[in-house]
């Protein structure tokens, strides 16, 4: 079944910086990004679920086909996994403002206006990259993820594999993943997650309609995900921003906010971890768009005065 409809998307949208993110594997085994849109695979209560995105005249023209039939609460999830993957969480405005005299980000904001989050389609998604990615390259993790899709997930009738739920993780022996490249500890903890997921143990759950995670329900999702074995603060915080759209992650467990840090400070050395929380409380309640514009930063050159 197949249900379409149209998201307005605000003025200064950056579709390039969606398409770059989706479009990281370049096998394009769960997500396909072209010119003008993207297709991402994704299972929503075990229903094969393709989401279909073009870009066109300041909307987003989206099309859902499931493979079964539609119930509103599946709809409900489609909705909110669009939302996601289309970085509609964070509004940048408020950000860019509060920092237009900072020295630091004042200037990378000015220069690139508009910067998103862009998220994952579901917390569990990016709870199990974020486990996936810890202390490891990009390139290497996106294997590692390629390998869990296809080990969990399942196909849709377009042929895109859909990214697998945690009822189809929990179902994993651990040697099919250590078999593939993935650390015991790596492995442990994903099972360790899914199967918390699956008994209930573990609940990943945005309210529909909630713009934003409030503080003390962050605080709610930092202590549960802190407690399980194989979880630390930098896994937390970025399940807090690529999972529920937390707009004041602190990010200075992160080597790429810290070497941001370092550069647009001028510092002599990297800051330490507790030195980045420091400076990073300047950005407070903003700090997940101060993680956006410091990656943001590392790839961004301010003009000069030379001749090219």
């Amino acid at each position: 079944m197949t249900a379409s409809h149209a998201i307005a998307l605000p003025p200064g949208y950056r579709v390039a910086d969606v398409l770059a993110f989706h479009g990281r594997d370049p096998e394009r085994v769960a997500e396909q990004v072209d010119a003008d849109g993207l297709r991402k695979g994704i299972l929503l209560g075990g229903v094969p679920t393709l989401l279909d995105i073009r870009f066109e005249a300041g909307a987003a023209h989206c099309s859902v086909t499931f493979d079964g039939p539609s119930t509103p609460a599946l709809e409900v999830q489609a909705h909110e996994a669009l939302l996601n993957v289309l970085g509609l969480r964070i509004d940048p405005a408020a950000f860019g403002a509060a920092v237009q005299d900072d020295p630091w980000l004042g200037p990378v904001a000015a220069r690139q206006p508009g910067l998103r989050i862009v998220q994952s389609a579901t917390i569990f998604e990016a709870l199990t990259w974020a486990i996936i990615g810890q202390q490891i390259n990009l390139t290497f993790a996106i294997a590692l993820r390629r390998t869990l899709i296809q080990l969990a997930g399942r196909a849709h009738s377009s042929g895109l594999w859909c990214y697998p739920e945690a009822l189809d993780v929990a179902r994993l022996d651990i040697s099919e993943l250590t078999g593939r490249k993935f650390s015991n500890a790596k492995a442990e903890t994903i099972l360790r997650v899914a199967r918390m997921v699956v008994d209930g143990s573990l609940v990943l759950e945005r309210h529909a309609g909630v713009e934003d995670i409030s503080g003390s329900a962050s605080a709610e999702v930092s202590e549960t995900l802190l407690a399980i074995k194989g979880i630390g603060p930098w896994t937390v915080n970025y399940v807090l921003l690529r999972g529920y759209g937390y707009p004041d992650c602190s990010l200075e467990g992160d080597v790429a906010v810290r070497a941001a840090l370092h550069k647009l400070s001028g510092s002599a050395v990297r800051p330490t971890v507790s030195e980045a929380e420091r400076m990073l409380a300047r950005y407070a309640p903003h700090r997940t768009m101060a993680a956006a514009y410091l990656w943001a930063s590392l790839a961004d050159a301010p003009p000069t005065n030379e001749s090219a």
